[in-house]
């Protein structure tokens, strides 16, 4: 542990201590300076990555790096810790007991934003649908803030002028959140994640709930029920899902031979003109115009959007087409339920050779036997917990393991066929084998595009 210790710019009668320097810690960093709000700084890495950055932009805040004890903390009124850093670890507790405040970078957010926010979460898909509802309020013609979990840090997009924030929200940096009123909330879906930092299921699902605190809107997924707001305060309440909606509801329904997304009876757009193919995608679109419409964005402006939106990369992202082969990377499935969606949306019977694998992150793998059992001809395993994945989906599907992301691609090439999908849904956090899940797709992309 070193401590380095230069004057305070300001002096206070609020001792402010931010925990970590990452990309959100730099943020609430420029915010508070920009405030003229003293602050030091806290990492419990000897090297953290944004060191050199840290200093250029801040000399004269003290910064303390290493080991964090309870007594390094006592002193301090207020701590805004990072979504990385866990608010059970002791020595957050410890400063809490002993009277201070600990809060995010989303509730300093939320303490000053004067436009309207949308606010997304849910185990997956996050992404998707915070950039859709961001490109059809811009098509509509508002400039739009668009990050949070996603792209920049949401106190960094408050020095840009908006008419609207669309904010991407972890669970991590809900559980500390108080202040923020949305115009629409939304859980997208629900399933077992970050078991590795939450006790429970329950106490995870309560972290997802904080969104709709506040918010007037309240949009969810009726086809989960675990994203149905479970506490309300009067707000109105959308429900998205792949049926026949109520009338103020969005869903699928079968018109005249075709599948169309609908608004009640109002016909939106055929579900074969999306340029996201897959049935979870169309739950996607549905989530992302119910968004949308909470803040005036008009029909044509989301169905645009909705024919043109070709996805993310690492999200069911299409590479390459050959021998009659789709071969599709969707390393950013770090989850069980990730996986199940992306089975149930573009698999048929056992068409899909499925490569998953990587760290378990305390999951269970056994729900996904039904899915696999069903879609999958072939898996092939890698990474550490690939053994895991092994014995809870036995006499599911034939299993192969390999040791390296090349490997696991000409595996797939030799037992795939003409009509077959190749899936890299992982199930897994990455970072066993790679630098992220960003990494690990790339890492695909790269063996596929070798093998044409």
């Amino acid at each position: 542990m070193r401590t380095e210790v230069v004057t305070q710019l300001i002096s206070t009668d609020t001792r402010r201590a931010l925990i970590g320097i990452g990309v959100t810690g730099l943020s609430v960093a420029r915010f508070l300076q920009s405030m003229g709000r003293s602050f030091d700084v806290f990492d419990t890495r000897d090297n953290p990555p944004n060191l050199d950055v840290f200093k250029a932009e801040f000399p004269d805040v003290r910064l303390h790096l290493g080991s964090i004890g309870a007594s390094d903390l006592s002193a301090y009124t207020e701590i805004i810790v990072s979504p990385g850093v866990d608010p059970q670890n002791s020595w957050v507790q410890s400063a809490l007991q002993a009277g201070a405040k600990v809060i995010g970078d989303i509730e300093l957010f939320a303490q000053v934003v004067d436009k309207p926010v949308i606010a997304i979460t849910g185990s997956n898909a996050k992404s998707t649908v915070t950039t859709m509802v961001a490109e059809m309020a811009k098509t509509a013609g508002m400039k739009v803030g668009v990050g949070g979990n996603l792209g920049k840090a949401a106190l960094d997009l408050l020095t840009e002028e908006v008419d609207l924030y669309v904010l991407e929200l972890s669970s991590f940096q809900l559980e500390l959140v108080e202040s923020l009123e949305p115009s629409a909330a939304s859980i997208l879906n629900f399933s077992a994640d970050h078991m590795d930092r939450y006790a429970s299921m329950l106490n995870y699902h309560a972290a997802k709930q904080r969104i709709y605190r506040k918010a007037k809107q309240l949009v969810f997924n009726r086809d989960d029920d675990l994203t149905q707001p479970l506490l309300q305060g009067g707000q109105e309440t959308i429900s998205f899902g792949l049926d026949n909606p109520d009338i103020n509801d969005f869903g699928l329904s079968e018109l005249s031979g075709e599948s169309w997304l609908i608004r009640g009876h109002q016909k939106l757009v055929r579900a074969s003109d999306l340029a996201l193919k897959g049935a979870h995608n169309h739950a996607n679109v549905l989530a992302a115009m119910a968004l949308s419409e909470a803040v005036g964005v008009p029909v044509e402006s989301m169905v645009k959007v909705a024919k043109s939106f070709k996805g993310l990369p690492h999200r069911c992202q299409l590479v390459s087409e050959f021998n009659s082969v789709l071969w599709i990377n969707d390393s950013k499935a770090t989850n069980v339920g990730a996986v199940k969606a992306a089975l149930a949306g573009l698999g048929a019977d056992n068409n899909i050779v499925l490569i998953a694998g990587g760290l378990a992150k305390n999951q269970s793998f056994e729900e996904l036997h039904p899915l696999v059992q069903k879609h999958v001809k072939q898996l092939i395993l890698i990474g550490q917990d690939a053994d895991k994945l092994a014995a809870a989906l036995k006499d599911s599907a034939p299993q192969m393991f390999a040791v390296s992301m090349d490997a696991a691609v000409k595996v797939a090439a030799r037992t795939s066929e003409a009509g077959n999908i190749v899936l890299l849904s992982p199930a897994c956090a990455s970072f066993d084998m790679f630098n992220g899940y960003e990494h690990r797709g790339d890492e695909f992309v790269k063996a596929v595009e070798a093998m044409e």
